[in-house]
C-alpha cells in the first residue's frame, strides 16, 4: 500500500495576514473599479469622437490636437492610459505569479513588465501633454485649421 502525500501549501506561496487588507486585496479591488472606470471613459471616448463628431473618416490629426487643446480631454486620455495601463500590468502580473514557476524567473518577468508599464506611462503622458499641434517653422499647409499664421 503506497502513502500519497499531500503537498504543504505554505512551500509554494507565501502566507498574508488574516486580518485586515492585504496587497493582493488591494490588487482585486483595484482591478473592479478601474475596469468599471475604463468603460465609462472608453465607451464615452467611442461616444463623442465616433457618434457624436463626423465617423472615423474625420479623425486625423487635426482632430487630436484640436481635443488635445483642451484640459479636459488631456485629463480624460491621461485617465485612460494610466487606468489601462495600470489595469493590464496587474493582470499581467498576477498571471505570472499564477504561472512562472521559479522565484528567479518570476522576478525577471515582474521586473520587465514594471519597467515596461513606467516607460510607456512616462512617455504616453510626455505625448499628452507636450503635444503640440501647431509647431513653429511647419508648412502652414500641412497644418489644422486653427492653428494661426
Amino acid at each position: 500500500m503506497s502513502t500519497t502525500s499531500i503537498p504543504d501549501p505554505s512551500t509554494r506561496y507565501r502566507r498574508t495576514a488574516q486580518r485586515g487588507i492585504n496587497a493582493e486585496m488591494l490588487s482585486w479591488m483595484f482591478m473592479r473599479a478601474s475596469g468599471l472606470l475604463l468603460v465609462i471613459l472608453v465607451f464615452g471616448h467611442l461616444f463623442v469622437n465616433l457618434w457624436l463628431g463626423e465617423g472615423v473618416q474625420a479623425i486625423d490629426f487635426a482632430f487630436v490636437g484640436g481635443k488635445w487643446s483642451s484640459p479636459f480631454w488631456q485629463v480624460w486620455d491621461l485617465l485612460m492610459l494610466w487606468l489601462g495601463l495600470i489595469h493590464g500590468g496587474n493582470g499581467v502580473r498576477t498571471i505570472i505569479n499564477d504561472y512562472a514557476r521559479s522565484d528567479r524567473l518570476r522576478l525577471v518577468l515582474k521586473g520587465l513588465l514594471y519597467f515596461a508599464v513606467i516607460v510607456t506611462i512616462i512617455l504616453g503622458t510626455l505625448v499628452i501633454f507636450t503635444f503640440d499641434a501647431c509647431p513653429t517653422g511647419a508648412e502652414p499647409s500641412l497644418l489644422p485649421s486653427f492653428c494661426e499664421g
